[in-house]
């Protein structure tokens, strides 16, 4: 590590700290020549996920991208910037845990209604009907009616009644 001030490369670690969710290291340092402090972090690096298109090209996986078509679909939705980076970060950490080299987009995709579907169904019908490439109307209906819930109207007794 080189110092950002003076570049020399000899320095000491004064304190090192894991972040909440256990992924980087913080390391705060001190340089030996000029005294400067400074902060590093320190984080796995992974090998670089492909991701396999429809029509079979092949691009690295973006965050960014992910993060961007969800945002999309939630848009004018009451859904906090903070929910979706969350989102994106699960279905990432998931994707990188289970696939070494390359993932579907099909899979992506899949992850990210699952993930919709239990936050806002509006949402997940706009990210379906762009995943699924509705074409007519009947394809988003029966979309529709795959969220409604069955009510139940059966009237239970109470015991003692």
């Amino acid at each position: 590590m080189r110092c950002p001030k003076c570049r020399c490369q000899d320095d000491k670690v004064i304190d090192s700290r894991t972040s909440r969710d256990g992924s980087t290291i913080r390391r705060r340092r001190e340089c030996i020549k000029c005294r400067h402090r400074y902060t590093t972090y320190e984080e796995v690096e992974r090998t670089r996920l492909m991701v396999v298109k429809r029509d079979g090209r092949r691009e690295e996986f973006s965050r960014e991208k992910l993060l961007t078509g969800i945002r999309r679909a939630c848009q004018k939705r009451p859904i906090s910037e903070q929910t979706l980076e969350t989102m994106v970060d699960k279905i990432a950490e998931q994707l990188g845990n289970e696939y070494e080299a390359e993932v579907t987009s099909e899979i992506i995709g899949a992850r990210v209604m699952d993930e919709l579907k239990s936050i806002d169904p509006i949402a997940y019908i706009r990210f379906a009907s762009v995943y699924r490439r509705f074409e007519e109307v009947t394809d988003f209906v029966q979309a529709v009616k795959k969220l409604e819930k069955k009510s139940d109207t059966a009237t239970i007794r109470l015991p003692g009644i």
